[in-house]
């Protein structure tokens, strides 16, 4: 199959699965994916909140498998949990489970560093082991894999998290060139400034910001489509995307210019 033969999956195709589904974006994008007719499965480390969201739809029609997403066996008796209890494959996974921490020359620490890549990304790469074969096998599916703007460059105090990303964008794009041929759809979704509680710490300045609900629904139209990347807001991303094509002298001349106007120099 080519890129051209590719198509989103659709409620009737199977089950949608999403991790970091107890709040922000996923819970969200949950919402949405429910009301567009979607049976989805929620997973997330905190079962209460995902109970609590759950109790407002048919039991049919929301699954709740509480797991760690940096634990692999987990993961893999997850998905069978959801295909066993739901009866049907999961055609669409969203791997959207995700931590932020500050993390600059003064706060650098390698276990916290660990910490972040454990979760941002062995935690996606535990995902796409448990739905791969089945997707590969059955020749269909459709892969989210929720990455940043971060992840287009080096910013500020994110040393950890930005890398984090730029390795989910990598990882995305790398896939994507095998996928089409097992009629696998694979996209990367890169939000900028989202008010979730897992930014909440992030004291840095926030523009352009969305509320989870608004970035749900550029998701939701982006997995519609058969695009690879699913990138907002606008300003923000296009703002990210020169910035990287500045050579290294500008690009951190103009970073300080923007630390002092800030009166952090």
């Amino acid at each position: 199959m080519t890129e051209r033969g590719l198509r989103p999956a659709r409620p009737e195709d199977g089950v949608a699965w999403i991790t970091g589904a107890s709040s922000g974006i996923g819970r969200e994008l949950a919402r949405f994916l429910l009301d567009e007719g979607w049976t989805v499965a929620l997973t997330a480390r905190r079962e209460a909140e995902l109970q609590a969201f759950a109790q407002h739809y048919p039991a049919e029609r929301v699954f709740v498998i509480a797991a760690d997403v940096t634990e692999a066996p987990a993961m893999a008796n997850a998905l069978a949990r959801i295909e066993a209890e739901a009866g049907r494959p999961v055609a669409l996974a969203i791997a959207n489970a995700g931590v932020w921490r500050r993390m600059g020359l003064s706060d650098f620490d390698a276990e916290a560093f660990a910490q972040v890549m454990a979760v941002n990304v062995l935690g996606v790469a535990n995902m796409l082991a448990a739905v791969l074969p089945g997707m590969r096998a059955r020749r269909f599916g459709q892969i989210g894999i929720v990455a940043s703007v971060a992840g287009y460059l080096g910013l500020p105090r994110a040393s950890a998290y930005g890398a984090s990303k730029a390795a989910l964008i990598h990882m995305a794009s790398s896939l994507r060139f095998e996928a089409a041929e097992s009629g696998i759809l694979v996209q990367v979704i890169n939000p900028g400034f989202v008010a979730t509680p897992m930014i909440a710490a992030n004291t840095a300045s926030k523009p352009f910001v969305l509320s989870a609900e608004a970035a749900a629904s550029r998701i939701q139209r982006g997995l519609a489509g058969t695009g690879f990347e699913i990138a907002f807001p606008r300003p923000t991303v296009w703002l990210l995307k020169l910035a990287r094509l500045l050579p290294w002298r500008l690009f951190f001349a103009l970073g300080a210019l923007g630390a002092l106007a800030r009166g952090r120099g």
